[in-house]
């Protein structure tokens, strides 16, 4: 189908600014615009139980954490589900108040606590800082489940685009390092670097994401393009996807990534892990968290959601 009328008008006012893409901007100003355009097509920010942020003990640095509780957990009074989850941004933008209209949707909705990251940014911090960075995370979060209130057997991770990346790359580094993981939500995810798929090769919009963004964020991840190999940084590369655990992969119709993403359902489905992909027709890179302007965001959320609290063993009760 077309572009969405709504997202076609946002292309088109900035377009008709001549809106420079991001990665044409200064690492400093590229970073705080995409902070404010986020906050500002987000909307207003959901109320949640309670949000705390904490700091914890990292691979190179203390790491800090942003803790989101629901309401219906707080008052259950028993440990609740958690979801780590790992904004986008392309390893190189974001910071946890990226994240954080997503993250008070997903904990209201998935009736969880959810645990957001505050990895370590590229080019300052080159591949695979984040991904130690992230993993380490989860880690915490299982062996400190107890003084958080969370359930150590039921943790699922998530993310958007990069995020989504370091969500696959977490799973796979958790099959083998531990701890075992209920769920994986991947929206948008990098999944290749160097992938010549005909989603990338369409593209070429100037005020939309597309494969310059895509290579500039690469660009600033990746020490050496052969890091690209390491099915840490692309998680499409592993030689084995089974053991993994159930995924929910949510892509859009216009985005470079979409290709990568479905392939990597795909991937995982083909391996025996039960995966759901859904694809939103009209939509771009970024919908999921452009809650003030796209009922689609909200839509992607609570099919996440249900996915999220299958996984938990929980209802929307």
């Amino acid at each position: 189908m077309p572009l969405d009328p709504q997202v076609e008008r946002s292309r088109a006012r900035r377009a008709e600014r001549r809106a420079t893409p991001l990665y044409e901007l200064t690492l400093e100003r590229a970073r705080a615009e995409d902070l404010a355009s986020i906050r500002d097509a987000a909307g207003d920010p959901e109320p949640v139980a309670s949000v705390a942020d904490l700091d914890i003990p990292g691979p190179a640095s203390a790491l800090t954490l942003r803790i989101y509780r629901c309401a219906r957990a707080v008052r259950a009074g028993t440990p609740s589900p958690v979801l780590v989850y790992f904004f986008g941004g392309g390893w190189t933008l974001g910071t946890i108040d990226t994240a954080d209209a997503i993250c008070r949707r997903l904990t209201n909705a998935a009736g969880c606590t959810t645990v957001s990251v505050g990895y370590r940014l590229a080019p300052e911090h080159k591949f695979p800082a984040a991904v130690h960075d992230c993993h380490a995370a989860v880690r915490w979060v299982a062996a400190h489940a107890a003084e958080l209130g969370v359930d150590p057997d039921r943790i699922a991770v998530g993310g958007d685009s990069a995020g989504g990346n370091l969500a696959a790359a977490v799973a796979l580094a958790a099959r083998e390092d531990g701890p075992l993981l209920v769920h994986q939500l991947l929206v948008y995810p990098n999944t290749d670097h160097g992938s010549d798929t005909e989603s990338l090769r369409e593209s070429t919009d100037r005020y939309l994401f597309n494969l310059h963004s895509v290579a500039w964020y690469w660009d600033n991840y990746l020490a050496d393009p052969a890091d690209g190999a390491n099915p840490l940084a692309s998680p499409l590369r592993a030689a084995d996807h089974s053991g993994l655990p159930p995924a929910t992969v949510i892509t859009a119709e216009y985005d470079p990534l979409r290709d990568e993403g479905e392939l990597y359902a795909k991937r995982l489905a083909d391996a025996g892990v039960p995966t759901e992909l859904t694809r939103f027709p009209g939509m771009a890179h970024g919908f999921f968290a452009m809650f003030g302007e796209l009922p689609a965001a909200a839509e992607a959320v609570e099919i996440a959601a249900a996915r999220l609290r299958a996984a938990f063993g929980t209802d929307r009760a």
